[in-house]
């Protein structure tokens, strides 16, 4: 033992020359944590000594060369420099051949120095012993933002190398001086493992043998100024540490057994603007926790158990989770993600979360996803200042900065940022099945000025203010969903007039295949909002809407964002006592459902939950021990079922043809009632008519023309009454028209017949043609 405290090796005193001149800078470089080329020093080099075998241990005893099946080649000396052992082994291997694999084996200082116990010694192949690991292809379509399986080229993949088990790490970080793995497997010690630079894309990697699935790691790089950054978490990673902790975890690369075949091969009809397309809105940490358990969520494995058969039996074809991509504060709901590839570790792992989706499809439920493109977190593990430069993010604040939610943009002008966000839409869509996805934010993608004040923010190249970056990377993200991904679907909340949203790419448009109608909900709520008595003055907020309705594909949404920061549960917005609220919200879901477009309804609002949705709390499940909320939750599933078996309130959602007002004029009542028609080319079925009356007073008497049955002739036939939101069975007063009235032969209303009706009070009635 050395005055100093290291290890004396005689080796290193009688071998000086084992270290040349030219490589003291190197390992002063790694020493410092500096150190840019690894492979210039570290692992297998050809000299005037033969093969020289060069590793870097700090805080081992001895390190030997051994060959596959364990016999001794050689062992390493420990250098030393100026401050005594540097923690470098090096020495000549003499029966080591070119391009041989070998395996270290390292003795690690134990107590007092003692290296006999059992586990002292590690055996681990050399990763600096290994060649080039990307292909040139692999950096070209980076460098291109046209690699589209960034998820299975960069971050952590498990592989065999030459026979030798491990995983290959990759990381995008051009303007980085040094980057390392750091981990578990290194004591999270950055000079241990720095990677190789690939100067063509700006891309760092590295071979580390042994290392398995389930190993936590991160990065650390040092910026081009010198600066040692924090510590990174992958951006492309699989996996993710339980939040607060914020490692990534190597995900494992074996293909999951799929067993939906049959919904992949019909999704794309059941998700045609022709079919019925009904979506139930879930946070799915806060959809049902468990109190006695500290209150903790649900894992992927029992939401498949109770979410599935609810959503089901409730009639909605679809579930669409808020962003469940890796997110480290939840009281971001998912949309501030910082691992765009990586299902959020609070409900289980990639696995489990792929076998939810594997149930949902054998059930026949589909699953849309929320993704968020347009902007992420400044959370110093993430991908903020990256590699010391604004690498994902835009350097000037006024392109790069979210004022409203304290986030940063996304560079949608930069090649290599587009094809990592398609690459991840991508990876949802493929690599885990769902069905789509619903865009975030997207009018604050298409919008420079979106939110801002004059002189906040920069004109695009023609002195507008449209952001032709995001415009492009739209499209480019749609056309590339479209060619990869059969049947899946595309949905944009978009909030502004900018045109085509849904029309084809080369067409000039967007691309998506549906866009939220949030003028619809805006209008339509602060209609029913209001005070009956006054809403004749508003008449138009429930009219307004059928003026554009079929300029897009539109998905009629009441979502999470109505029922947040302040605005109140959907019951508690109705007006009136409490019998006039609930019936409100009957008569207003009758509207919605029957309403030109696809449906979105956010959980609670199916049995009328009365408090604001809390994000760590559960629903109000104990409201169904009411009979009124029970009501509520029946009307929603019926008119699921009536939406999905009668043609005419689906085959022609998104064309003008299949609707037609009948009374859109009678303010004075506020009584609106209007005509769905299905698509001949579909099917032949009869048409359906809906009447709201939105005053709590019943009309009797009340004439409404309607047209002439148009199939086999039976006059004067009669229509069926197949809905009533004010039934008892809802918890209504029991007022219609005992199933249904006769066609009498009198004109009104631009049609040669008539129906004479009861009207009841706050109440959605559906009536379909049929004969007598």
């Amino acid at each position: 033992m050395n005055d100093n405290g290291t290890v004396a090796n005689p080796a290193a005193d009688t071998n000086p020359d084992l270290l040349p001149a030219a490589l003291i800078a190197p390992l002063e470089a790694l020493l410092a944590g500096r150190l840019g080329d690894p492979f210039s020093l570290l692992g297998p080099h050809l000299d005037e000594h033969g093969m020289v075998v060069r590793t870097f241990q700090p805080g081992a005893r001895r390190v030997e060369v051994m060959d596959l099946k364990g016999g001794a080649l050689g062992e390493l000396s420990l250098m030393r420099n100026d401050g005594g052992a540097t923690g470098l082994f090096a020495g000549p291997v003499p029966g080591l051949k070119p391009n041989e694999r070998y395996v270290l084996r390292i003795h690690w200082t134990g107590v007092d120095g003692d290296d006999s116990g059992e586990n002292a010694a590690q055996e681990t192949e050399d990763p600096y012993a290994f060649g080039l690991l990307l292909g040139d292809l692999d950096l070209h379509l980076l460098a291109q933002g046209r690699h589209f399986e960034i998820g299975r080229c960069l971050g952590a993949q498990p592989m065999q190398i030459d026979g030798v088990y491990g995983t290959r790490f990759a990381l995008w970080a051009p303007n980085a001086q040094r980057v390392s793995v750091i981990g578990s497997f290194n004591q999270w010690d950055g000079r241990r493992h720095p990677m190789r630079f690939r100067h063509d894309a700006g891309v760092w990697e590295l071979f580390i043998p042994r290392v398995s699935v389930g190993a936590l790691y991160k990065f650390e790089l040092v910026g081009a100024d010198g600066t040692l950054l924090p510590q990174k978490a992958d951006p492309v990673a699989r996996a993710t540490e339980l939040p607060p902790a914020t490692a990534s975890v190597v995900a494992s690369a074996a293909p999951f057994d799929w067993h939906d075949k049959v919904w992949m091969a019909e999704r794309g009809e059941r998700q045609a603007h022709h079919a019925p397309l009904s979506i139930y809105e879930v946070h799915p940490a806060s959809w049902l926790r468990v109190p006695a358990q500290d209150n903790r969520n649900l894992s992927w494995h029992e939401l498949g158990e109770r979410l599935i058969p609810y959503a089901l039996g409730m009639g909605f074809t679809h579930i669409e989770l808020l962003p469940i991509m890796e997110h480290p504060f939840g009281g971001s709901w998912g949309y501030q993600p910082l691992s765009q590839f990586a299902p959020s570790a609070r409900f289980g792992t990639p696995e489990d979360f792929a076998r939810f989706v594997d149930a949902c499809h054998v059930a026949g439920l589909g699953v849309i996803l929320d993704w968020v493109p347009a902007h992420f977190p400044t959370d110093t593990h993430g991908l903020a200042q990256f590699d010391g430069s604004a690498l994902y993010e835009h350097l000037d604040p006024r392109e790069g900065f979210h004022q409203d939610w304290n986030t940063l943009i996304f560079n949608l002008g930069r090649n290599e940022v587009c094809g990592f966000l398609i690459a991840s839409a991508l990876e949802w869509l493929t690599h885990f099945h769902v069905d789509g996805l619903r865009v975030d934010a997207v009018a604050s993608m298409l919008y420079r000025d979106y939110s801002r004040k004059p002189g906040e923010w920069t004109p695009n190249i023609h002195g507008g203010r449209e952001n032709l970056e995001s415009v492009a990377f739209l499209q480019r993200l749609n056309h590339a969903v479209a060619e990869r991904c059969p049947g899946a679907i595309m949905i944009a909340e978009e909030s502004t007039a900018w045109p085509g949203v849904t029309a084809p790419v080369n067409q000039g448009g967007l691309g998506f295949s549906y866009k939220w109608n949030l003028g619809w909900m805006h209008d339509t709520l602060r209609y029913m909002e209001s005070d009956p008595l006054f809403r004749r003055y508003q008449h138009h907020d429930m009219t307004f809407g059928l003026l554009y309705a079929f300029s897009e594909h539109f998905i009629l949404p009441i979502s999470h964002d109505e029922v947040v920061y302040g605005k109140g549960a959907l019951l508690a917005k109705m007006p009136g006592d409490e019998w006039q609220k609930l019936a409100n919200l009957r008569a207003y879901l009758g509207y919605m459902w029957t309403h030109p477009g696809k449906k979105l309804l956010f959980m609670g609002c199916e049995f009328g939950q009365w408090e604001e949705w809390n994000h760590d709390h559960s629903l109000n499940w104990d409201l169904l021990d009411d009979p009124r909320h029970r009501g509520v939750q029946r009307v929603v599933r019926d008119l699921n079922r009536l939406y999905a078996t009668e043609p005419a309130l689906h085959t022609l959602d998104g064309r003008a043809d299949g609707f037609s007002w009948v009374i859109g004029g009678d303010s004075a009542n506020s009584v609106l009632a209007f005509l769905r028609h299905a698509d001949p080319s579909v099917i032949d079925a009869p048409p359906v008519l809906i009447i709201s009356n939105m005053t709590p007073v019943p009309r009797y008497g009340y004439r409404v023309g309607v047209p002439q049955y148009d199939g086999v002739k039976q006059s004067p036939g009669s229509w069926q009454e197949i809905f009533n939101s004010d039934a008892a069975i809802y918890g209504g007063a029991n007022l219609g028209n005992a199933g249904g009235a006769n066609v009498q032969q009198e004109a009104c209303h631009g049609h040669a017949t008539s129906l004479v009706l009861t009207l009841p009070p706050l109440a959605t009635i559906i009536l379909r043609q049929g004969r007598e």
